[in-house]
């Protein structure tokens, strides 16, 4: 029987060295890339479809997810993540890559249980939360503006 002390002793020289700085300035460095494509995307937009700011985000964002699904398509979301962590996450295009990811995985199942039922298993939870807080502040802005 191996004690507390020893035990934790026996981990700690198993567990591997994180190499912290290394990946939190490639975090910070590469998200902020993905941004600034994102922002460089905006601006082209504004520049040459003279459109109002909510249509040039909404293709912004648009443009960005499917950048981030094609790029995970062809397997090179993946090596960026590597080497970004959060820093790949945190942006649009990380949850494209959410959605996308484990379709591409799932696919051998077939269209519905592969492709369809898969694709949301990570995203899934996130825009269930979404449309159902949306719904929520929708009732009560109708009520306040009826009230009002």
């Amino acid at each position: 029987m191996i004690d507390a002390k020893s035990y934790a002793e026996i981990v700690k020289e198993a567990t591997p060295k994180t190499q912290e700085a290394r990946t939190l300035f490639a975090a910070f460095g590469i998200g902020g890339v993905i941004c600034m494509i994102g922002q460089a995307v905006f601006d082209v937009y504004a520049q040459f479809l003279n459109a109002d700011e909510k249509t040039v985000s909404a293709l912004t964002g648009m443009t960005m997810i499917f950048f981030g699904a094609l790029l995970t398509g062809v397997g090179v979301y993946d090596k960026i993540g590597y080497y970004a962590g959060a820093g790949s996450i945190v942006p649009i295009t990380g949850f494209a890559n959410s959605i996308v990811s484990p379709a591409m995985e799932f696919h051998n199942e077939g269209i519905v249980f592969g492709l369809m039922a898969r694709m949301f298993g990570v995203a899934g939870p996130i825009i269930v939360s979404g449309v159902c807080s949306s719904v929520a502040v929708g009732i009560i802005y109708y009520i306040v503006g009826v009230a009002a």
